[in-house]
């Protein structure tokens, strides 16, 4: 990927008031050609911004000077974060789920990147295998923090193993570098049974506790299995292994937090449904950092239903509260279509993981009424059970068990862009449904909007 493209300017902004079209590939800004969106935004940060931008169908480029107050934003949006290249991923890791896609999908789907600048933006997590001094100078000098780290192990032979490259067994004493510099790093590990859980994985923790006690936070991840895996090794937890995994990071809890005044080691919600246990409620958590790894994300949504407030801010990177941040090919916007209401009766559709939790949810705040239909993801198959892996294949399945004369409604966690994993489109399946903002507000103000609606007719 390469060039950045203005793709949308603000109205009455500076930008507007200038020789710019949406379309228009940008060369350099202040004489300097910007390698990535955060480059960029400091060189437009000033009163005078002077864009050299090149138009499609014109042999030469145009100078454009746009006048401004100084930190006034310019009124850009670009259609990428990094103009140069993404640092795409040089590991072979043997739990990568990129690795048990099937073939034939969208071309976007099968990048893995490295790239710390991602992390930055958009909470990737990277490997620091790429990492590099002129790296580290920049995220020092130029503050990005917090970034993002895959740890796995830090035996550094069974970590250059899990992730096929020798220098898996080195990068992370960039991580101790970062920490030493005072960046906020979160950090990550994909729990692999028989690999580098048990006596592994408590090696990893004590280490992370006396190597890296800055470290912010780390979510113990379970393995992702598809049925497409060739990956021998792989296999899903069980039950037992899972509650393992939850008795060690509950026990580090309470250790960080006698040593460090904080918990820092944190079990993934899924681990606990895997378990047969309930996830932890909002009092376990100080923050939401490790959301996107599913760390607290039950709760918040069970407090948002419950409440009715709008959830805590999810998400991690800078990207994920700025508004405009170029998302496309990375954190794709999600499409939510507000559509007709219609018929009596209400089904949400979502993941095998959900259903229960919603089951029990609406049953305790007034809506039996409502039908959780758990949509079996057939198209991954394996121990893939979450809402946001749902694809239209297994949607259109679900659908034709449900009442034609439901509201149908479905999490817009499985949309990118207005497609699901599969390629397919909301007009691919067999009958109009109503997407929802992923909160449990959202949902709530949704079937309450449904339920008045139906009592105006009777």
């Amino acid at each position: 990927m390469s060039g950045a493209r203005i793709s949308s300017i603000s109205p009455d902004s500076p930008a507007a008031n200038v020789d710019l079209l949406i379309g228009d590939e940008l060369v350099s800004v202040n004489g300097r050609e910007p390698t990535d969106i955060i480059e960029y935004q400091q060189l437009i940060d000033g009163k005078t911004v002077t864009l050299v931008v090149q138009r499609e169908g014109e042999p030469l480029s145009r100078k454009v000077t746009v006048t401004k107050l100084a930190g006034e934003p310019l009124g850009l949006s670009i259609d990428s974060a990094v103009f140069d290249r993404i640092r795409t991923c040089d590991n072979h890791c043997t739990f990568c789920f990129i690795y048990q896609l099937p073939k034939g999908m969208r071309r976007s789907l099968y990048v893995k990147d490295d790239d710390f600048r991602l992390s930055f933006l958009y909470g990737n997590f990277t490997t620091l295998t790429r990492f590099t001094e002129f790296d580290l100078e920049r995220v020092i000098d130029e503050g990005l923090s917090p970034l993002y780290v895959s740890i796995h192990s830090t035996n550094p032979i069974l970590r250059a193993e899990m992730l096929r490259n020798p220098r898996g067994a080195t990068s992370l004493r960039w991580l101790q570098e970062l920490l030493r510099a005072g960046v906020e790093v979160h950090g990550q590990v994909v729990v692999c049974p028989g690999v580098n859980d048990d006596d592994e994985l408590e090696r990893t923790l004590y280490d992370v506790l006396s190597l890296y006690p800055e470290l912010a936070s780390l979510a113990l991840v379970p393995v992702g299995v598809s049925d497409f895996t060739l990956e021998e090794t792989m296999r899903p937890h069980n039950a037992d292994e899972a509650r393992l995994v939850v008795a060690l990071a509950e026990r580090f809890q309470r250790f960080t937090r006698e040593l460090f005044g904080t918990a820092k080691v944190f079990a993934s919600d899924e681990f606990y449904l895997v378990a047969g246990l309930s996830p932890p409620g909002t009092e376990s958590f100080e923050s939401l950092d490790e959301a996107e790894n599913g760390v607290g994300l039950v709760a918040a949504f069970i407090e948002s239903f419950s409440q009715h407030t709008a959830m805590t801010k999810l998400g991690s990177g800078f990207f994920q509260s700025v508004d405009g941040a170029p998302a496309l090919g990375y954190r794709a916007p999600r499409t939510v279509e507000s559509q007709a209401y219609f018929g009596d009766d209400v089904t949400v559709l979502t993941g095998e993981y959900a259903a229960p939790i919603l089951r029990t949810l609406f049953d305790d705040h007034g809506f039996a009424d409502v039908e959780v239909k758990a949509v079996k993801n057939r198209y991954f198959g394996g121990n893939i059970k979450v809402a946001g892996l749902m694809t239209g294949q297994d949607l259109q399945v679900a659908l034709s068990e449900v009442a034609q004369s439901n509201v149908c409604l479905i999490p817009d966690v499985c949309l990118s862009e207005g497609r699901f994993l599969d390629g397919l489109t909301l007009d691919d399946l067999p009958r109009p449904v109503m997407t929802v903002a992923t909160t449990g507000h959202d949902l709530r103000t949704v079937l309450e909007t449904v339920r008045t609606k139906r009592l105006s007719r009777a």
